[in-house]
This record gives structure tokens, sequence and C-alpha cells, in this order.
């Protein structure tokens, strides 16, 4: 019976500890959700291969801190007319956001006339698709809707390879 309660008791701190300790890192922590969204264009699909995203806080300049990210290949033009999709969200320390960074995988492509053509996304799989944000994070919940132009993103090069140059904006 000693034991149980002295176990019992135990267990019951350890907890109330963890409680503490996660509550005083909390302090200083936020939500953030990065969503994308796309405007209309006349291309029929534009695939992305998102394989991560990095943000970069005001008071950690040097470092990249890598959201947990809903990995895979999105076809922007599902995500038109006030449709957007959840790409990564975590806890962020409560700062002022100054990039996020689409790093991309190889699997992009984009139809034109029932042709799927690669896209090609120079340096997008090593250093990634960067977007200023420069803006507060607040205690609460932080999203940010990227609007990622697809029209105005791609373009046909006079060799005939289709290039992804990215135009993304805040919402």
């Amino acid at each position: 019976m000693f034991k149980s309660r002295f176990l019992s008791i135990a267990i019951t701190l350890l907890l109330a500890a963890g409680f503490f300790a996660c509550k005083k890192d909390a302090a200083n922590q936020t939500y953030l959700q990065i969503r994308m969204t796309d405007g209309p264009g006349d291309y029929q699909q534009v695939n992305v291969d998102i394989q991560e995203i990095r943000i970069k806080s005001a008071s950690d300049t040097a470092q990249w801190l890598t959201l947990p990210t809903n990995a895979g290949v999105y076809n922007l033009l599902d995500f038109q007319n006030g449709i957007d999709t959840l790409i990564a969200a975590g806890p962020v320390p409560v700062d002022t956001l100054k990039e996020v960074r689409f790093v991309l995988g190889p699997d992009n492509s984009v139809m034109v006339d029932s042709v799927l053509y690669p896209l090609e996304t120079p340096s997008a799989q090593q250093s990634g698709l960067k977007v200023k944000i420069d803006k507060h994070l607040h205690l609460d919940v932080n999203t940010f809707i990227l609007d990622f132009d697809a029209e105005q993103s791609i373009k046909k090069q006079g060799n005939g390879v289709y290039r992804l140059l990215p135009v993304i904006k805040l919402k």
C-alpha cells in the first residue's frame, strides 16, 4: 500500500512538473499555420511538389525552422475562388516572421492542351522558394495565406521548356 501511494504521489509530481515546464515554454510560443491558394489561370494543371516549409524569424536570422509540413504534389488550380489548403503548421516562437521558404521536390509539372510537361524549378529543390513576410506573430493562432499565382509563375522558354519563376503573395 505504501509503495502504491508513493508511486501515485511521484507520478502526480512528475506530471505537475512537466505541465509547468511546458506552460513556461508555451508562454513564448504561438501556433503558426501556412495555407496556400491560387488565382485562376489558363493551364489545365499546375502541379507543385512541396516537400518542406521553413520559416525565419527576426531574432534568429541565421536559422531556418522547419514546420511540420503536409508534403505532397499539389495542383495549384484546385485552390482557386476562395479555396485554400493547409500546407504546414506548428508551434513557433513569438517573434516577427521574416520569411517563408517552400522547398520543392522533383515532381513538378504543368498541363497544356492535355499534355503534361515537366516544370523546371531553378534552385527550388536546394534553397527553396522564398517569400518575404515581415509580420509580427501574436500569442493566438497566426494564419498566413500565400497566393501562389500559377498564371504569372509559369514561363515557357524558347526551347519549349516550362519553368517555374514563382510569384507568391501574402493575402
